[in-house]
């Protein structure tokens, strides 16, 4: 399958001038397929968010490359790249500027320039991929965390992004906001084929990933399927990351005695072997 995202080498530095040196990223080379739904975890300062930053040309990077739909990141080419690549940030409100939900979508179309039908062709469209075509009248601060970081969404898919990268868009919201989120970026992933790259503390949402990268002092230090990478707790827990919970409590349980797969990934699953 072809490559939608290829970071290659890639190294980041914060106060690169000063004592204070710190290495964000340490020669990080990634690749992600066009269609994939990638979750990236670690804990704070892992190099999870600085390497979200660098998918669209928000940070520049010090050495390496990152290559976007076959086209090489550069200074000349951040608008053309920023197209392909759509940002969604963890506060709604940070995104959201217009005082009705469909201005506020139609604020990155208007910026291609593209004409008046088309705005309203896409805004109406991307309102609709994300469940949120009855509120396109309303007041976005009027609006729960959930429904506005779906509003946030599609901001970016109304201009036709072909990846869509998540910096912890769930992390302000509640358990409900969290559901709602997680349904609209599975559905834009397997319905409509939009590459998804989903950075998360929450386990029960890497868990529904293609693929999972673990990252820790700014480099990959794990990746694979979900299955491969939760059954492998003592090292997830030494990196000071956490499991999902059904994964925990089949660990748990084996060390009691019981002998359930060590891949469980999900609560239905654990369930399924307990009352076999």
């Amino acid at each position: 399958m072809e490559n939608i995202i290829e970071i290659k080498n890639l190294y980041h530095y914060y106060n690169k001038d000063s004592e204070d040196k710190v290495t964000a990223l340490d020669g990080v080379s990634i690749t992600i397929q066009k269609g994939e739904f990638v979750v990236i975890i670690g804990h704070n300062g892992s190099g999870k968010s600085t390497l979200a930053k660098h998918l669209n040309g928000i940070l520049d990077s010090e050495k390496g490359s990152v290559i976007i739909d076959g086209e090489k990141l550069t200074e000349e080419n951040y608008w053309n790249i920023r197209q392909k690549v759509g940002l969604v940030f963890q506060n709604p409100d940070n995104q959201i500027i217009a005082t009705v939900v469909e201005e506020d979508v139609a604020f990155g179309p208007e910026n291609l320039g593209l004409d008046q039908k088309t705005i309203i062709q896409q805004v109406g469209e991307s309102l609709k991929q994300v469940g949120m075509e009855n509120y396109r009248n309303h007041a976005p601060h009027l609006l729960s965390g959930g429904q506005k970081q779906r509003v946030a969404i599609a901001g970016i898919l109304a201009m036709r992004p072909k990846c869509l990268v998540l910096d912890e868009p769930t992390a302000m919201l509640d358990p409900k906001g969290r559901r709602e989120v997680m349904e609209t970026v599975k559905e834009l992933n397997e319905k409509e084929k939009i590459t998804v790259v989903h950075i998360t503390h929450h386990m029960d949402e890497a868990a529904l990933a293609d693929r999972v990268i673990v990252m820790e002092n700014g480099s990959v230090v794990m990746q694979g399927k979900p299955r491969e990478v939760f059954k492998q707790v003592e090292k997830l827990r030494g990196l000071g990351l956490d499991v999902p919970l059904a994964t925990e409590i089949a660990y748990d349980l084996n060390k009691e005695g019981y002998h359930l797969p060590d891949d469980i990934t999900t609560i239905d699953e654990l369930v399924n072997y307990l009352c076999q």
